[in-house]
């Protein structure tokens, strides 16, 4: 069979659908199409009054696309909470791929030289599709996320695509909407010009 494209993967988020595997020994990808999808609104981000003392506090050193291959090896790991994870091989091929064509992009917390949380997505045009996310260190990825919200909104982003809705998402104020009014939020978001802020 042959090896899906990083231009093949574009072509699919364009049209509302993403690529899982079914674990992390499983060469196999599939594209999922949720009935319902999960989105954290950009102007309605909630940050916990906890999250905001720790940010206030600078714990964490906040970078964006310094270390994309270790978030992404960081974000595969398996846990004691999670035992397996849909992020195999071929996953990592494609996303590193796109990370080298400047469409993927990482948000990473660092205490001094140690990578302790982050997260890594897709953006295109105005929409910015969340992977995943990892923590070694707690909050490290609740400041990964916060800072990219705060990116998006500065980078004129109007979609941020958080695939599934998570009790943990649903506390930042992600919420659910049908695939039909998904799709049209994506393809309005597509067409728009945004640009990732690095700093």
């Amino acid at each position: 069979m042959k090896p899906l494209s990083p231009e093949l993967l574009l072509k699919a988020y364009a049209i509302g659908v993403f690529p899982m595997a079914e674990g992390r020994d499983d060469p196999r990808i599939v594209f999922v199409d949720p009935d319902k999808r999960g989105v954290l609104p950009l102007d309605g981000f909630h940050m916990p009054r906890s999250l905001r003392k720790t940010i206030k506090r600078g714990i964490f050193e906040v970078r964006c696309d310094t270390a994309f291959e270790e978030v992404l090896v960081g974000c595969a790991e398996t846990t004691a909470k999670r035992r397996d994870t849909w992020i195999n091989p071929e996953i990592e091929r494609l996303y590193n791929q796109l990370y080298r064509l400047g469409f993927a992009h990482s948000v990473e917390t660092w205490r001094g030289d140690e990578l302790v949380g982050g997260l890594y997505g897709v953006a295109l045009g105005a929409a910015f599709f969340g992977e995943s996310m990892f923590s070694r260190e707690t909050d490290a990825s609740k400041v990964a996320l916060a800072a990219l919200v705060e990116r998006l909104t500065r980078g004129g982003f109007t979609l941020l695509d958080t695939q599934f809705l998570t009790e943990h998402l649903a506390r930042f104020g992600a919420r659910e909407v049908p695939r039909e009014a998904y799709r049209q939020m994506l393809e309005d978001a597509i067409v728009r010009d945004a640009a990732f802020p690095k700093g």
